[in-house]
């Protein structure tokens, strides 16, 4: 793991903005208002931010959305976005009907 975060910092209390409802993450429908309220209350990773408003785990595993998140991180933090560790990559999970498994049988 990197640095740890310091959580001592003073960020600045949440006043929205004129592009807050710009849409920042498609898949999921996150805004630009909600990762920057989400900062605010606390959350200063992108993998904090990822599991409170699913940004990145939509269909397109945050190769439409990654990159404009952690800018909107680090602009609330005041820091570079280089400093902010990547989120960590996991593959999709698809949903699995039980009779799929039922019928599942052992070779004699």
């Amino acid at each position: 793991m990197g640095n740890p975060v310091d959580r001592s910092i003073n960020i600045k209390a949440f006043s929205p903005g004129t592009d807050d409802d710009l849409i920042v993450c498609r898949c999921e429908e996150v805004t630009k208002g909600e990762v920057r309220k989400a900062v605010s209350e606390g959350m200063y990773t992108l993998q904090e931010v990822r599991k409170f408003l699913r940004t990145g785990m939509g269909l397109c595993q945050g190769q439409t959305c990654g990159k404009l998140v952690k800018g909107i991180i680090a602009r609330e933090r005041g820091i570079s976005p280089l400093e902010l560790e990547s989120a960590v990559g996991r593959a999709p999970m698809r949903p699995v009907e039980m009779a799929a498994l039922a019928n599942e049988r052992k070779e004699r």
